[in-house]
């Protein structure tokens, strides 16, 4: 991918369940700003994301096994070699992969180790996020600065993380949680974070699987704030890299 810093090899991976409307136009749209690799991970779809993922482009990972972050674990094992940086980023459309160039770019130019896509820093349609989602954010945000010292204001998917970095945090979560781990062991371990605002759209086709489902959404929210409870207990009786660096752009 050329960025303003030179050219640095950025793979997306993109965790996908049942996005058969949205994925080819997700694909083509994140080649177009200029990823050099782009894996869909296939959730276990019963319908044609596979397909059209792979027709747009895409190289397709299947993970069979349920779980959001079993899906992102999945993709990052399968990065190309030579990938220096990985993006993450929804395939229902609502992430803007014209966003990319910001949200690897400080990354690229040695400027931070954890990039944050923040949507509500950036512009949204109306209805693409949900009072919950946005109440969610804040309150994470919340706390992991009251216990790292780092300003968070969103839980975005759309993130961005050198692969050294990412492989060396010991991820372990495999459902809803995997975000939230992701910012607090970044944040425990003292890397350098910058948070960025993106745009976000509407889900351009499908159905939300947590937001349209009152059980869903209620089943990740535990998982989150059970992942937070189990994180800041585990992280604070583990060896950290110094204290969080947040750096304000």
């Amino acid at each position: 991918m050329m960025l303003t810093s030179g050219p640095k090899s950025v793979a997306v991976v993109i965790p996908c369940l049942n996005e058969a409307d949205a994925i080819a136009a997700v694909v083509r749209e994140v080649l177009a700003a200029g990823a050099d690799a782009v894996l869909v991970v296939d959730n276990g779809s019963t319908d044609a994301t596979a397909r059209r993922a792979a027709e747009a482009g895409a190289l397709v990972v299947s993970e069979p096994q349920r779980g959001y972050g079993r899906a992102c674990a999945a993709g990052v094992a399968a990065v190309p070699a030579g990938t220096e940086i990985v993006c993450f980023l929804d395939g229902d459309g609502s992430d803007v992969p014209r966003f990319l160039p910001q949200v690897a770019g400080p990354i690229a130019a040695g400027a931070a180790d954890f990039v944050m896509g923040s949507r509500v820093l950036g512009t949204r349609e109306p209805g693409s996020m949900t009072p919950q989602q946005i109440v969610a954010g804040k309150l994470a945000g919340l706390l992991m600065r009251a216990i790292y010292g780092v300003r968070f204001t969103d839980m975005s998917p759309f993130r961005a993380l050198r692969l050294d970095r990412l492989r060396a945090l010991g991820m372990t979560e495999q459902t809803y949680g995997w975000n939230l781990e992701m910012q607090m062991r970044v944040a425990a371990a003292g890397l350098r974070i910058v948070e960025v605002p993106v745009d976000h759209r509407c889900r351009r086709g499908g159905v939300s699987k947590v937001s349209s489902n009152l059980i869903a959404g209620l089943s990740a929210a535990w998982k989150i704030a059970t992942t937070f409870l189990r994180l800041a207990v585990s992280l604070r009786s583990s060896p950290v890299h110094g204290p969080a660096r947040q750096i304000t752009r």
